[in-house]
């Protein structure tokens, strides 16, 4: 089995895009933060006064935000998001990010708090019904403890600059009479279809969670990507480093060593190709660093189709008929049940990706070897 190594010197990164996108995109942010500031006034507001909390052992290594949320049930992303970057709460005296986790022992001040009040049962409006109904659509799986959406592309899974509607919004409506809403266990790109796990208690977050941490949680992914990989099996692995600018992200690869650069492995295997020009390809991430599948195919030189960052082939025409959209499906995950047993849901392939399997003639119920392979 072929493996790709890091290069020893940075890869070029994505051209930036024209300077006229910063002044769009500050007035996004700030239309969203106007938007959901309107939001939280129009709801049933609870107030909280400063107070310090300490981390308890069954919060160690917990992320800022997630401890937020489990503490606060009615406190809203965009809040917990406002409140961290202003520096209103710190930990141990100092300054955090939404992202950083925290340690058992360590005092966190937590400022004054705007919660959004439980509603009474049967107290939903016309759109949170709506709403409701949307998730139920794209339920895949449900029990007490666990959810599994079929996430379509085209939806985010958590607010951004300009994002107004996302999953975690949506779950807002399934908070319970204590107030808990269910809450997300991993992310999904936003064009990324399939299968997003959510965990609707406690319990099963903290379960959830160790599980990805300690990497018992197996996932698989199906790409049609340019040109047939070769070998038709094999292993990339290379260090990814994040590339910021005013007007996009993108991830690229790094050298080993490079200061904010991660380590990253995902298996792949072709399933089917077609005429040489595409190929089926099912991608098993061992890491699950950002972008991961989608830089890792194109730095091997077989980009994901439809991919707006990452996909840079001159001269290379879209075969007709087909969407030019992420052609980039969550196709399985299976995890450790947090009660006993085992979570193992798939999501079909999604309306654009269908067109395409169809108009290629490639069949979806074929053999894939990333799904059959040992687990080791």
């Amino acid at each position: 089995m072929k493996v790709h190594h890091p290069p020893d010197q940075r890869a070029a990164a994505k051209p930036r895009r024209l300077s006229e996108r910063r002044h769009e995109r500050r007035e996004e942010a700030r239309n969203e933060e106007r938007a959901s500031v309107a939001t939280e006034a129009l709801a049933p507001q609870l107030s909280t006064k400063v107070q310090t909390v300490l981390v308890t052992p069954d919060e160690d290594r917990m992320r800022v935000d997630r401890f937020l949320e489990a503490r606060f049930p009615g406190l809203s992303f965009s809040h917990i998001q406002r409140i961290v970057r202003k520096g209103e709460l710190r930990v141990n005296g100092r300054r955090v990010d939404s992202k950083d986790r925290l340690n058992a022992g360590e005092s966190v001040r937590i400022p004054p708090l705007r919660l959004t009040a439980p509603k009474a049962a049967g107290a939903l409006s016309e759109a949170e019904r709506k709403t409701l109904q949307a998730l139920k659509d794209m339920t895949l799986y449900e029990d007490e403890e666990v959810l599994v959406l079929n996430k379509p592309a085209g939806l985010a899974v958590q607010g951004g600059s300009g994002t107004t509607r996302h999953v975690d919004l949506m779950l807002e409506v399934m908070r319970d009479r204590k107030g808990q809403k269910p809450r997300l266990v991993h992310r999904l790109d936003k064009e990324t279809s399939g299968c997003l796990l959510v965990a609707k208690t406690r319990f099963a977050a903290t379960h959830l969670t160790h599980a990805f941490r300690h990497r018992s949680a197996r996932k698989i992914y199906w790409a049609l990507v340019a040109g047939v990989p070769k070998p038709k099996q094999g292993r990339i692995s290379t260090y990814l480093a994040k590339e910021e600018s005013e007007e996009d992200t993108v991830i690229r690869i790094a050298a080993h060593g490079e200061a904010g650069a991660s380590h990253a492995v995902t298996y792949y295997a072709v399933v089917e190709a077609s005429a040489n020009k595409l190929a089926w390809v099912s991608l098993k991430p061992v890491t699950g660093r950002t972008h991961q599948l989608r830089a890792h195919m194109a730095h091997i030189d077989h980009a994901i189709v439809g991919d707006p960052k990452y996909f840079t082939k001159e001269n290379w025409e879209l075969p007709g008929g087909l969407q030019n959209r992420l052609h980039l499906l969550a196709r399985r995950i299976v995890i450790p049940h947090p009660r006993g047993g085992t979570i193992d849901v798939i999501a079909p392939l999604p309306p654009h990706m269908l067109q395409s399997w169809n108009l290629l003639g490639l069949e979806a119920d074929r053999f894939d070897p990333i799904e059959h392979a040992p687990e080791d």
